[in-house]
């Protein structure tokens, strides 16, 4: 595998970060996740312009332009096989030689590029065929500011580890007032009389590249009735289709939830034509 570092591509065991930079010590950084379709990239200015707001949100100046952002994704993407791959892009604080909490003056960024390992494309979405995911609920114990693509995601890991223990496929969370969030890795919409519902973006929600592209293309499509809103989780429990959204899962539906089964237990009619209509958008973003 080639990877990228400040500036150099060069095979993986050969990329060394000094164990004080920021962002292994704090998680001090911001990353974004692209997927790529045989050198496709899915709503790469998307990704770049949250990477933009992440950084400036936590004060790290932008090391790239966007052409070279664009640049360092194909030359991951043509290094590494040109097949269906993510791009995993992350910029830290970078290594000021000693560990403080108050930031470093002076320090330049520390910029790493990689690839990970994504499903094929999918062929055409067939309900009959996809197989659902199985989700339990809990109290989202993250942080106040998860609109922001940290690196920091213990509060993440642990709520998705809380899953995977229960032999789960992801958690979904809510909040205090028994509202949704999001999931512990993903966006959640779901389908309840008919109309696609996910909750409205604030500073507990990431707000979702999938979630983005799914909204728009199914507004430019027009068939189906899209509102955001506040989701409560009795509205999941007796919801007819649950769907996750993130880069690497596209638009993944959920058949199960707390041991029950959500709608009829199978993959639904509105999740087979939202994913048809976003296969076919997808590019364009």
């Amino acid at each position: 595998m080639i990877v990228y570092l400040n500036g150099v591509y060069l095979p993986a065991e050969e990329a060394k970060i000094s164990p004080l930079d920021r962002g292994f010590l704090f998680g001090d950084g911001i990353y974004e996740a692209i997927p790529s379709y045989g050198g496709r990239t899915v709503g790469m200015q998307l990704h770049i312009e949250r990477m933009k707001r992440g950084l400036d949100a936590i004060g790290i100046d932008n090391p790239l332009t966007d052409q070279e952002w664009n640049a360092v994704a194909r030359e991951l993407i043509e290094r590494n096989g040109s097949g269906d791959l993510g791009i995993y892009l992350h910029v830290s604080r970078g290594n000021e030689g000693r560990r403080m909490h108050r930031f470093p003056e002076g320090v330049p960024p520390t910029v790493f590029g990689t690839v990970l390992e994504i499903s094929p494309h999918p062929p055409t979405p067939d309900r009959q065929t996809k197989k659902g995911l199985r989700a339990i609920t809990a109290k989202d114990h993250r942080w106040d500011l998860c609109h922001i693509k940290s690196t920091a995601l213990l509060g993440n890991v642990l709520h998705f580890q809380q899953g995977y223990k229960a032999g789960m496929d992801e958690t979904i969370l809510y909040n205090h007032s028994k509202e949704l969030t999001e999931a512990s890795s993903s966006n959640v919409f779901i389908v309840i009389n008919g109309e696609v519902v996910t909750p409205l973006l604030d500073n507990q929600k990431l707000p979702g590249i999938s979630r983005h592209i799914l909204l728009e293309s199914l507004r430019a499509e027009g068939s189906l009735s899209v509102t955001e809103r506040v989701v409560t989780l009795e509205e999941a429990r007796r919801a007819d289709e649950i769907w996750i959204t993130n880069s690497s899962k596209q638009i993944a539906p959920v058949v199960e939830l707390e041991g029950q089964a959500v709608g009829d237990g199978k993959v639904g009619k509105i999740w087979e034509k939202a994913m048809r209509i976003y296969e076919a958008a997808k590019f364009d973003f």
